[in-house]
C-alpha cells in the first residue's frame, strides 16, 4: 500500500535517495551536484511554504512531488514550477499521477492560479504524465542546458488551475500542512 501524504523533516533522506538516481545519470534534472539533506530541508521550508508531498510504501519514500516559486518577481506570486520524482521500482503504475493529484489539489486550495513545469526533451513518459493530468505545452527552449556530454532542450507545459483568472486576485496562502511544523 502506498500512502500520499505531507513530507516532514524526517523525510528528507528517503526524497534525496530517490533524487540521487536523476542528479548522477540523468538530464531529467539539470542538477549537477546531489543536495545535502540540510539542502533538501531549507527548500522544503523556504517562504512562503508551499507544497512538499511523499508516496510512502513500506517505510520507505517511493516518490515526491512538490511546488516552488516560478519566479522571484512579486507579480509571479500566483504562478508555481511543479517537479513529481519516483523511485525506479515504482515507475509506470500511476504513483506518479496520484501525487499529482494530491499536489494539485494542494495548491489550488491556496490560492495559486498556474502550475508551470519544466521537463528535459525528449522524456515521453514525463510529457505522457504531465498532459495526462491537464498540462499543456507553452514551448520550447532549445539547448537550455547541457548535461551528460550533451546540450538539452527543455520543454516548458503549463496547467491553469481556475476557469477564469480573476480581475483581483487574493494572495496565495503559505502551505501549513496538518500535523506539520509552520517551519523546522
Amino acid at each position: 500500500m502506498v500512502t500520499i501524504r505531507a513530507a516532514r523533516p524526517s523525510d528528507t533522506a528517503g526524497i534525496r535517495a530517490v533524487y540521487a538516481p536523476f542528479v548522477a545519470g540523468s538530464p531529467a534534472t539539470f542538477e549537477e551536484e546531489l543536495p545535502t539533506v540540510e539542502d533538501l530541508h531549507a527548500r522544503m521550508f523556504t517562504s512562503p511554504r508551499r507544497p512538499w508531498l511523499v508516496a510512502e510504501a513500506g517505510g520507505e519514500i517511493a516518490g515526491y512531488a512538490y511546488a516552488s516559486a516560478h519566479h522571484a518577481r512579486a507579480s509571479y506570486r500566483w504562478s508555481v514550477d511543479t517537479s513529481v520524482y519516483l523511485a525506479a521500482a515504482h515507475h509506470r503504475r500511476g504513483l506518479g499521477r496520484r501525487l499529482y493529484d494530491a499536489l494539485i489539489a494542494e495548491v489550488r486550495a491556496l490560492g495559486y492560479l498556474n502550475l508551470y513545469a519544466g521537463i528535459t526533451l525528449p522524456n515521453a513518459a514525463s510529457v505522457a504524465l504531465h498532459t495526462a493530468v491537464g498540462f499543456r505545452p507553452v514551448g520550447v527552449f532549445p539547448r537550455a542546458g547541457y548535461k551528460l556530454g550533451a546540450w538539452h532542450d527543455v520543454g516548458w507545459f503549463g496547467l491553469t488551475i481556475v476557469g477564469e483568472h480573476p480581475a483581483d486576485p487574493a494572495d496565495p496562502r503559505p502551505w501549513l500542512p496538518e500535523g506539520a511544523p509552520a517551519s523546522s
